[in-house]
């Protein structure tokens, strides 16, 4: 088996992918908590962390592969199941946002996600697993029945 460019390319973005999804989380969460208490929380929720981003990383690699290959490929799976995986993890640690968001009347909002946030990462990952599970489909890897 021969790896080509286009397969190598969609590894390096995939990779990519993953890394810029875990900087986002890495970013937001230092900005309202700081850097020690973000290490704390990826550390208490690193299996979910990783979990989301490795699956958004697959999506955005099978995405690269399929655009390389001129299929018809949509974005917007890829899109919405990184806000997923984006907002899943952002939310695990939300309730720390309390302290600076009174003043936007969005704590209650904050709260709320906060007491889901296993809920969250289960609906992030479903997402992830759709979202690969679609883009498999168009790149005629696996192949759906529907019906009988």
């Amino acid at each position: 088996m021969t790896i080509n460019t286009t397969t190598i390319r969609a590894l390096v973005t995939g990779v990519l992918g993953g890394l810029a999804l875990l900087g986002v989380y890495f970013g937001v969460l230092t900005l309202i908590s700081g850097w020690r208490f973000t290490w704390y929380q990826f550390g208490e929720n690193w299996y979910w962390i990783i979990a989301l981003t490795t699956g958004f990383g697959i999506q955005i690699g099978l995405f690269t592969a399929l655009r390389a290959r001129h299929s018809l490929g949509s974005g917007k799976v890829v899109a919405v199941s990184g806000t997923t995986s984006t907002a899943a993890m952002i939310a695990c640690c939300s309730h720390y946002a309390v302290n600076i968001l009174p003043f936007l009347g969005a704590t209650g909002l904050v709260m709320f996600v906060a007491q889901y946030q296993t809920e969250l990462f289960i609906v992030g990952i479903l997402s992830n697993l759709l979202g690969i599970g679609y883009l498999l489909q168009k790149m005629g890897i696996i192949r759906f029945q529907y019906g009988s």
